[in-house]
This record gives structure tokens, C-alpha cells and sequence, in this order.
């Protein structure tokens, strides 16, 4: 039964202040395991679920927007990244993120980015790997979510499930006057393997799993620091393997982000106190539920909405490739399955490319990468920039405004930057081109 455990915390003599130095009693949060706990949905609530899947996997389903979707994957993943990191206070361009990306793979790419924006391309490489490697597992263990949670804070000193007892909020060395304490440190290995368990299951439906097992973590809180970053990262995991969505295209984290204050109130409905049975706990995950489910509906809106302006910016490409190519006295449109076009469906997902990228990526040999990567900056598509002494970059300027645009956009609490400013740091606007 979930409940509210009394605890006494001993005073801290290295606190740097009376305060800090403070000795008394508060109350440690025990939630209900996932595995066993009773859940009656309404029927309001159970449609409200159906239709925002139905929505997803028609978004996911559309043959034109599954091939814009999969390559706005990493897109995503980008933008959250960034987003975190500014709300961290460091300051990364979507454009020099993409550099230092680029020059994981590529060695002769070194400038152009900052010490900052590699840090955040690392990021972005390690969660992409642990997320799919979690996604693909038949069984996800507590020792998997310890390897994601590395792999989000490679720097962090404490990895692996706490040993300590955590809070949020009130004064940094005790608990007494924190706006919450999760479980104390000998609860926590049971609730991650019950939470594991639940979600290697399938006792209820993809969103209904991943709002669940969301805020389980995230009222467990299982690590020391970096628990927000891991909880988002198991909402795709969820979708992914219970096949709702291909991959992490649902920018569900970046709804969450800005709708802070709901989802900070949905979370603390979660923690109910009493029978798990009972009618209290039941509308205390209603309406957390109530919550997720908005979250979902409108994140679906916003990829959907992105993958148009995606299938958009793609279509724009092609006519001026056309037009490159009529002038040029060249055949109007790329053969189907060319460089040439196999890089415009690639864009999207990899803004910034060299001949030898290209070379490695489509498995074409360096003069083809070259010629195609030319065609394309000749025509308007791609930009040149200088990476490193003897080296051409190549960059889709364009996807870096679509990127700013809708990172901008999730962060207005209207989804509509007209209509209420961004709520969080945002990169500015991006210049009118001339």
C-alpha cells in the first residue's frame, strides 16, 4: 500500500549554515508496485487513450510521413538535447551541435563548434545508442537503465541505483522542508525491478504503460541526479517496443518541458496515500493519466506538423534541383535511388555532411559523394563552409530554421509563438534570408 514513511534525518555538521546543520522529522514517499496494482480506467479516459494512439499510429502509418518521421528521429532528439541544455544554462546552436556530431565520424572535421556543443553531440550519440539498444532488448533489466543513465551523465560520480536517501526542492543538505522525498535508499531496488518487470509487460496500453512507468521513475527517483533526463528517455522506450512509434519521434518531452507546472501537479496526483484498490488512488492516476494523455495529443500535432513542413522543405529541394538541372541542361529529376536523392531524403536527419560522410553513408564512392554534394550546393539546396584546411562542409541551412522554429514553438505554452512568448530559453529567430 502506497504511504507516506515517517523518518527522522540527523543533523549535518559540515553544512556551511545553521540551517543546514538542522535535525527533525519529514516524510519519505513509498509508492504501490506497477506489477499488481489495480487500475480501472473510465470510459471517457479509455477513449481519450485510444484516440491518441490511433492518432500516433496513423501519423507513423502515412507512407509519406513514416519517411519524413524517421529521419526527424534524431531531429528530435537534437532539439531535446538542446533544450535541456540551455534550461542548464549552456548555450549550443543547432548548427554547431551538428558540426561536432559530424565530427565523431568524420576526423577531419575540427572547428566550428564549441567545447559546449560537443558535449551536447556526445550526449545525443549515447542516449540515441542506449535508448535503441533498450528499445531492442527482450527484457529490460535494472542493470539497462543503469547503462542509460550513464550514458546521459557520463560525468556524473554516482551511477547505478542510490545508496542515499534524495530529495527535491527545500534546503540542499536535509529533506525536513522538501517539496518531496522519494522512497528511502532500501526501498529503491525492489521498486526498480518491479518497475522493469511492468515494463517488460503488456498489462495495459502503450501510453497508458508509458505514462505509468514515467511517473514510477520519476516518484522512485532512483538515481542521485539525472532522473528527469532517464524518465523521458522511458517514455520512447515504451512506445518503441510496444511498436506505437518507429522510433523517439513523439516530442512528448519537450510538451512536458513547457507544460512544467501540469506536469509537476499531475505528478504529485500520482502519489496518492491508501489502498491502491481504492477510489482515491484510482482518480489519483486519472489524473495524472488526464495529464500524459493532453501531453501526447498535443506533441502528435506537433510531429505531425513538423513532418509536413519536413515533406514541405523536401518538396522545395527537389523543384530546385529541377530547376538546377534543367539550366545546367542535365536531366530535370534525380534517378530514383541516385546520390542525389538518397541525400535529399537524408537531410532532415544529417543537416551537415562531407564527400567522405557521404561516401561512408550512402556506400557510394568519393567522386559520386562529391559530385552529388556539389549538385546540391549549386542548386540552392546545401550551403558550403569551411571545416578544416582541405575540407568542404555542406549544410542544410534550412533545416537548422525548421529546427529553431520548432523549438521555439514547443516552448510556447499556446504551441504558437504569435500567441505566448517561449517559456523556457529558446534560440533567437532566424534571420529573414535576403
Amino acid at each position: 500500500m502506497a504511504t507516506w514513511m515517517p523518518r527522522v534525518w540527523e543533523p549535518s555538521f559540515d553544512a556551511p549554515s545553521r540551517r543546514g546543520r538542522r535535525a527533525g522529522k519529514y516524510l519519505a514517499y513509498v509508492p504501490d508496485p506497477l506489477v499488481s496494482r489495480p487500475l480501472v480506467l473510465s470510459a471517457e479516459l479509455g477513449g481519450r487513450a485510444f484516440d491518441v494512439e490511433s492518432s500516433l499510429r496513423e501519423l507513423s502509418g502515412t507512407s509519406t510521413m513514416a519517411t519524413c518521421l524517421e529521419g526527424l528521429a534524431r531531429f528530435l532528439l537534437r532539439s531535446e538535447a538542446m533544450a535541456s541544455s540551455r534550461i542548464e544554462g549552456l548555450q549550443v546552436s543547432a548548427q554547431q551541435v551538428a558540426l561536432a556530431e559530424l565530427a565523431q565520424t568524420d576526423e577531419s572535421v575540427t572547428r566550428g563548434f564549441t567545447a559546449n556543443a560537443q558535449l551536447v553531440a556526445n550526449n545525443i550519440t549515447a542516449v540515441r545508442q542506449a535508448a535503441t539498444a533498450l528499445a531492442a532488448s527482450r527484457a529490460v533489466t535494472v542493470s539497462d537503465v543503469d547503462g542509460l543513465h550513464q550514458a546521459l551523465l557520463p560525468e556524473e560520480k554516482h551511477h547505478g541505483v542510490r545508496t542515499v536517501q534524495n530529495w527535491i526542492g527545500g534546503d540542499d543538505w536535509h529533506p525536513i522542508d522538501a517539496d518531496f522525498v522519494p522512497p528511502p535508499p532500501e526501498c529503491v531496488a525492489d521498486l526498480m525491478d518491479d518497475l522493469c518487470a511492468y515494463l517488460n509487460g503488456g498489462l495495459h496500453a502503450p501510453l497508458v504503460q508509458a505514462a505509468l512507468v514515467h511517473a514510477q521513475f520519476e516518484t522512485i527517483h532512483p538515481y542521485t541526479d539525472g532522473n528527469g533526463r532517464v524518465g523521458r528517455a522511458l517514455i520512447h522506450t515504451v512506445l518503441v517496443r510496444r511498436g506505437l512509434t518507429p522510433s523517439a519521434l513523439l516530442p512528448i518531452s519537450l510538451v512536458l518541458l513547457t507544460r512544467s507546472q501540469e506536469y509537476l501537479a499531475g505528478l504529485t496526483a500520482f502519489r496518492h496515500d491508501g489502498p491502491a484498490a481504492g477510489a482515491d488512488a484510482q482518480e489519483a492516476v486519472a489524473a495524472w493519466l488526464s495529464m500524459f494523455l493532453d501531453a501526447a495529443a498535443v506533441a502528435v500535432d506537433q510531429a505531425k506538423q513538423l513532418g509536413e513542413a519536413v515533406a514541405e522543405l523536401t518538396g522545395e529541394w527537389t523543384e530546385r534541383v529541377a530547376v538546377h538541372r534543367y539550366r545546367s541542361g542535365i536531366r530535370g529529376v534525380p534517378r530514383a535511388g541516385s546520390a542525389t536523392a538518397r541525400l535529399l531524403e537524408l537531410l532532415p536527419e544529417l543537416p551537415v555532411l562531407t564527400a567522405r560522410t557521404v561516401q561512408r553513408t550512402l556506400g557510394v564512392s568519393f567522386p559520386q559523394a562529391r559530385q552529388a554534394l556539389e549538385g546540391l550546393a549549386d542548386a540552392g539546396v546545401l550551403y558550403r563552409k569551411d571545416v578544416d584546411r582541405g575540407t568542404t562542409g555542406y549544410l542544410a541551412r534550412e533545416v537548422f530554421d525548421l529546427l529553431t522554429f520548432t523549438e521555439r514553438r514547443l516552448a510556447s505554452t499556446r504551441w504558437d509563438t504569435r500567441e505566448a512568448t517561449p517559456s523556457r530559453p529558446v534560440p533567437r529567430r532566424p534571420e529573414p534570408k535576403p
